[in-house]
């Protein structure tokens, strides 16, 4: 009986390995297959829809080299737009009502301390935008335009800003 169980506890203590090929094999395994697993997702990864050299198509090509910003030609004889026709295409929308804070058109007392700021301050604003509203600068009309809405929107609420001339000095020089 002694040697029945000194052979049981001795099958008891190995594994699932009992011969030198199934240890091969599982090295062999836990080794190549991991290998193999990763090459796979290497090509998976890496084997996306892309065009070979030199076989761009005309729309691939146009986006790679489509313009940065572009050119818009005005003609810079049109004639000059009065204050308040600037004023009803450009700031009416939000001074006539008074949207997002805006103080409306005629309103004596929201215009009142604006006015003290100035002419200049008042253009400013109008061409670099201020608060809600956005800059006028740059836009469909000419600074000096602009500046001519911002004096015709104060002289409404009381203000008595002359209105800008174009300067006679680049109409010589035209």
């Amino acid at each position: 009986m002694s040697d029945n169980s000194h052979d049981q506890a001795h099958e008891d203590h190995t594994g699932p390995v009992k011969t030198p090929k199934q240890m091969l094999m599982l090295s062999f395994a836990s080794f190549i297959i991991p290998v193999f697993i990763i090459i796979g997702l290497v090509y998976y990864v890496t084997s996306a829809n892309k065009t070979a050299p030199g076989s761009d198509t005309e729309r691939t090509v146009a986006e790679r080299i489509q313009k940065v910003g572009t050119v818009e030609i005005r003609d810079a004889n049109r004639p000059m737009k009065a204050g308040q026709e600037v004023y009803k295409a450009q700031c009416s929308a939000c001074h006539d009502v008074g949207a997002a804070g805006a103080p409306k058109f005629a309103d004596a007392g929201a215009w009142a301390p604006r006015i003290k700021t100035g002419y200049e301050a008042l253009l400013n604003s109008a061409l670099k935008g201020k608060n809600a509203m956005g800059a006028q600068g740059g836009g469909d009309y000419s600074d000096l335009e602009i500046g001519r809405a911002v004096v015709y929107l104060t002289s409404a609420a009381g203000g008595k800003f002359k209105e800008p001339e174009a300067p006679a000095a680049a109409a010589e020089k035209k």
